[in-house]
């Protein structure tokens, strides 16, 4: 006899009504199966309708009204049959309009979902312009980990989401055939620093030693020239920049140079990783601080490479431990950075560099749950309350989650609008660092209030 093959994963769509669940249906089926219809109750049925994606197959289910007041005389049944198809989904996705805002009928739906226990994507919809998309973050105060933002009239962000949930899937192909090592996703290194302290030597040697060079885009669509090495069977993107002079010195009639510099800051926008290159002979200098800022604002992790280690090593006891102070009170911003001494010349703890490079690409994409970063803020803010802002008012922080990855992002609701002082704002990224492994990576806090007035269509 033969077997009955397995049924497809179900993911059920629900929210209130008009947020645009038989809108996104339409569009993620690729025909006009559910009707749309601004009044309340329009969907009746139970959809189902078979999704590929990238190999991927899944039955989505549109539940109609199954949440929000109806004057349909067939509310009770239409719900019944709505909660059925909700009690064998796989995966949840939960639409919320962006253009209306986070409303109380948002919350208690989330809350209804919750207590499924099962996998939730928030879909935020109607994201259509750059304006309604800078609101958002508000949605994350429904304390869902998986987000997505999409406008479903005109098809924007729905590849993304599909990504979304076909990574939610259980027993997906992503997990039944694993990336080979060497097609894992590229690290972006850009080394930078002042003229003459070592950079191209630096990426020379690690193009040469003991590992396999790929090859070398001399790009009409880079802005640099880029070596392509692996290493360990990842693939490393080196990217050797001009040297960034100050402002003033930068001297060249054809302004040759200035592009340089210029391309040297594009470069660090663009990479994982910035190993800023200071020279062990001369010290740390006002100009290192400089490009080291730079690199922090560009989003990159940073690792500060003290080169020419050979010509320092000789030195007297306890030179190694002095040099780092020195470099730490010069550039007490990055204090999260590693500090590692080398000498591109003789290649003297290069394979430390490249294994530091790895560690640091990994903390940049790291990602801690809503769940645990709020017992986080919880004890943090217990043991050290922020201070009181304008007029004595006190201020709290409610709850926190993050919103992006490379650099790490978090958002943190307050009672009220606010922004924290710098000094509390440097307490809680050292408490982050203490926490939650994010070395070498900046990390970007955003605070929002949790009250906001709804907004009308």
């Amino acid at each position: 006899m033969a077997r009955k093959p397995a049924p497809s994963p179900s993911v059920v769509l629900v929210g209130r009504p008009n947020v645009g669940k038989s809108t996104l249906f339409n569009r993620l089926v690729g025909e006009r199966s559910a009707i749309v219809n601004p009044l309340p109750g329009t969907t009746r049925d139970v959809l189902r309708r078979p999704v590929e994606w990238q190999g991927n197959v899944f039955e989505l289910v549109d539940t109609g009204g199954i949440f929000g007041a109806s004057a349909d005389p067939l509310q009770v049944e239409v719900s019944i049959q709505g909660l059925k198809a909700l009690k064998g989904a796989t995966v949840v996705l939960m639409l919320v309009d962006c253009q209306q805002g986070l409303v109380p009928a948002d919350q208690e739906v989330a809350e209804r979902i919750r207590q499924t226990g099962l996998p939730v994507v928030l879909v935020v919809n109607k994201v259509d312009n750059s304006h309604i998309a800078k609101e958002v973050d508000e949605f994350h105060a429904l304390g869902f980990e998986r987000f997505s933002s999409v406008a479903a009239e005109h098809g924007l962000g729905v590849g993304d989401l599909l990504d979304e949930v076909v990574a939610t899937l259980p027993g997906r192909k992503g997990d039944q055939a694993a990336s080979p090592l060497d097609d894992r996703e590229e690290i972006s290194i850009a080394v930078v620093g002042r003229p003459n302290v070592g950079k191209s030597s630096l990426v020379n040697l690690l193009a040469r030693a003991d590992r396999v060079l790929v090859n070398d885009l001399a790009g009409t669509t880079r802005d640099a020239v880029d070596t392509v090495v692996k290493w360990h069977g990842r693939r490393i993107r080196l990217v050797d920049t001009a040297g960034i002079r100050r402002p003033g010195q930068v001297v060249d009639s054809g302004r040759l140079e200035s592009v340089s510099v210029a391309l040297a800051r594009r470069a660090m926008r663009r990479s994982d990783v910035a190993v800023v290159m200071i020279d062990a002979s001369d010290g740390v200098t006002k100009r290192d601080a400089a490009i080291a800022g730079e690199a922090e604002r560009a989003g990159c992790g940073v690792i500060l490479a003290a080169n020419k280690w050979d010509l320092v090593k000789g030195r007297e006891s306890g030179f190694a431990k002095q040099f780092d102070r020195q470099i730490r009170d010069g550039l007490k911003f990055a204090d999260y950075a590693p500090i590692i001494h080398l000498s591109a010349l003789t290649g003297h703890r290069a394979s430390k560099l490249m294994e530091m490079v790895a560690e640091v690409d990994a903390a940049r994409a790291g990602h801690i749950s809503t769940g645990e970063l709020n017992r986080f803020l919880e004890r943090v803010t217990r043991r050290k309350p922020p201070s009181a802002g304008a007029g004595g008012r006190e201020v709290k922080l409610q709850y926190v989650t993050q919103v992006g990855v490379k650099p790490p992002r978090f958002v943190i609701f307050s009672n009220r609008a606010t922004s924290l002082h710098f000094s509390y704002e440097r307490y809680l990224k050292n408490r982050l660092r203490e926490s939650f492994n994010f070395t070498g990576s900046p990390i970007n806090i955003q605070v929002r209030s949790s009250h906001k007035s709804t907004r009308k269509r």
